[in-house]
Parts: C-alpha cells; structure tokens; sequence
C-alpha cells in the first residue's frame, strides 16, 4: 500500500502527453510543523512535552528524518500508577527508553500499516500492528486515539494508554507481569519486596 502524505493511492501511472497523473483519496494539506512543534502546540500532549524535555529528544523530533512517534495523551500518563510516573521521570535513562519505544524508525501512516506488522522502535523493541475492526492496534490494544498527524519529518498518532518497555521497569514490576509473580508475593510476604523495586 502505497501513500502520499498519508493519502492513500488510489490509481498510478496514468500516462499524459506531458506528465503523470496519480490518483489519491484525499486532499494533501500544506505540512509545516515538526513532530517537536506539534507535540510544543498540542494541549493533549503537556506531560509527553514535560518528558520529551527532561530527555534532551528535542533536537532529535525537530531534526530532518522521518519517524512516526506514537504520542501518549495526557490521559494514558494518568492511567499508570503515580508512583511509577514518578520513578519514570526521575530516571533518566528509563525515561529515554520510554520514550523512544514510542518512536518508530520511519514514517508509517495508518493507511500503510498491514496487520500483523512488526515495527521497530528507536529503543530497538518491537511494537506488533494489527486490526480490530477498523481500529489499529498496538500490541492487540486498539488504543490509537487519532491518527495519521503530518508533521515535516513524520507522522504522529496519539494513543491512551502508555506503552511501558521492559527495560523503564522494575524487577518487581516485571515479575507481576510473567510467570512468576506467585515467587513475587513470597518475595513480598519475606519482607524482601524492596530489592525488586
């Protein structure tokens, strides 16, 4: 599937006597704003602003490329407990991984993502697509809330749920999530919780 500024193509390589004519779907609107400006003008987007200069990303969303950044809303930093918002923030080098598992290495516009897609982030994870109904997902969650924001070196859709890497997480934190969070409540009933935390 072939786009044009997040326009689908329609029809291509219609031959003229002085050109070529592609059809698209849509209207292309004029593009003038980096993903940094957007995410700086957007009131959804205070705490993503807030984490994005604490982690010195500027330059890098501002910069020539092309990325697609998975914008969490303020409400999806609001679903996670405040107590590990807080410990995100405070560490530096968790707050970076987070947030670049929410920065993908090219630009993908919703219309081009097949389902069953595995991107990769700038974190070097993987972020599997799919569909459900007509809504994407992101790892079977369809928690894209708006989609397909052009910006000059990318494409932003928001999302509302925070998508936390492996490695922003505590042991503790970790272990609830696997196979062993029943070793997690020994740990925790032993009083030895906080070397987990």
């Amino acid at each position: 599937i072939v786009t044009v500024n997040c326009a689908r193509l329609l029809k291509a390589d219609h031959h003229a006597t002085n050109g070529v004519v592609h059809v698209i779907d849509k209207v292309i609107a004029t593009t003038t704003n980096s993903i940094q400006h957007l995410i700086e003008t957007e009131e959804s987007l205070e705490t993503l602003r807030a984490a994005v200069a604490a982690s010195d990303l500027n330059s890098l969303l501002e910069s020539e490329g092309q990325y697609t950044l998975l914008a969490p809303t303020n409400e999806a930093f609001e679903k996670i407990p405040r107590e590990t918002l807080n410990r995100i923030l405070g560490d530096p080098e968790a707050l970076r991984d987070l947030l670049n598992h929410h920065i993908l290495k090219s630009a993908m516009c919703a219309e081009a993502i097949i389902a069953g897609l595995t991107m990769e982030t700038l974190e070097g994870t993987t972020l599997d697509v799919g569909c459900s109904g007509e809504e994407l997902t992101l790892n079977g969650k369809p928690i894209i809330a708006n989609k397909d924001v052009l910006a000059t070196n990318g494409v932003v859709h928001f999302v509302n749920e925070l998508l936390i890497p492996d490695s922003a997480k505590t042991l503790f934190e970790l272990a609830q999530e696997s196979e062993v969070s029943k070793s997690t409540d020994l740990f925790r009933q032993a009083g030895l919780s906080s070397h987990l935390t």
